[in-house]
């Protein structure tokens, strides 16, 4: 139970709704910062407007799982209005507050480091981040299966990367009989691959395994699909990059080519933002009781 804490939330998507609702049921105080739009609001929740005040008692700071830009705002889906996190609401924070967020920017890392606040990134977690791969397997798959005249089954699929998304994603495929291929860097990944009784290959060869593909799927944030390699790949091909913006596909030279390349990040909140939802809400809430 989380009696006696008090928890708010700053902007977010349907997953942060699931969170909220999670932490409300373990009797926590949650106030609700940028959910002017939500309707009916949520029982047991309270809605507040950004001040030092809403801020100032707070154990838990959750903010959407982009964090903060660079200006320091954080998105809302409930929201039309703009709200913007600075130095003076962090100030006020107490030493014991944690902050929380998916992942961080610069401007996240600095203000935390700067007031000496706990900053957790949830995606950083393997609890969090292996969970979160199961959703964002089938959404990358069923993005698939809604962009392309085949069968996964049979298809000749390339899986780049081979982290906790890269896994699921190609034991996903080749459980739905598609005929996979994995291309990753590390010796012991592609031994991993091998065992799997998947055809694994290292990253710097990917030009002489991508040429037959069907269906590419990256989740490598770094340029990997660069126009060189596009050159290679068939204009049938249909590309999902599940990396984080930017991606690591080159999409100017892929439309170029005529090559379908679809930028997918956050298939979680998109679709299956209540099993994504109470993925965070388990480890969030774990992490607050835990506060002295």
């Amino acid at each position: 139970m989380l009696t006696g804490k008090k928890v708010a939330f700053v902007g977010g998507d349907a997953r942060i709704l699931e969170v909220i609702r999670y932490v409300v049921e373990l009797d926590a105080l949650a106030v609700l910062i940028g959910f002017d739009r939500l309707g009916t609001g949520i029982p047991g929740a309270e809605r507040a407007s950004l001040s030092a005040d809403a801020l100032m008692d707070v154990d838990a700071l959750v903010l959407p799982v982009a964090g903060l830009d660079e200006d320091g705002c954080a998105d809302s889906a409930y929201s039309a209005a703009r709200i913007r996190l600075q130095d003076e609401h962090f100030a006020v924070l107490p030493s014991y507050c944690q902050v929380f967020s998916g992942i961080a920017g610069p401007y996240l890392e600095q203000i935390c480091r700067r007031h000496g606040i706990r900053l957790v990134k949830l995606f950083d977690l393997d609890e969090v981040a292996i969970l979160n791969s199961i959703p964002t397997a089938e959404g990358a798959i069923q993005m698939a299966m809604e962009n392309t005249d085949i069968t996964i089954h049979g298809s000749r699929s390339v899986v780049l990367g081979f982290g906790r998304c890269g896994f699921t994603l190609a034991r996903t495929l080749a459980a739905m009989g598609a005929k996979v291929k994995v291309g990753a860097r590390k010796a012991a990944d592609l031994a991993r691959v091998q065992e799997m009784g998947l055809t694994a290959f290292p990253l710097k060869d990917l030009a002489a395994y991508i040429e037959d593909a069907e269906i590419v799927f990256n989740t490598i944030p770094a340029p990997v699909l660069t126009a060189e390699i596009l050159t290679r790949v068939s204009r049938n091909c249909l590309i999902i990059d599940i990396a984080s913006k930017p991606g690591g596909t080159d999409f100017r030279y892929a439309r170029r080519r005529g090559i379908r390349a679809l930028l997918a990040p956050s298939l979680p909140g998109i679709v299956a933002p209540k099993t994504a939802g109470q993925i965070l809400a388990r480890t969030l809430s774990r992490y607050i009781w835990e506060i002295g």
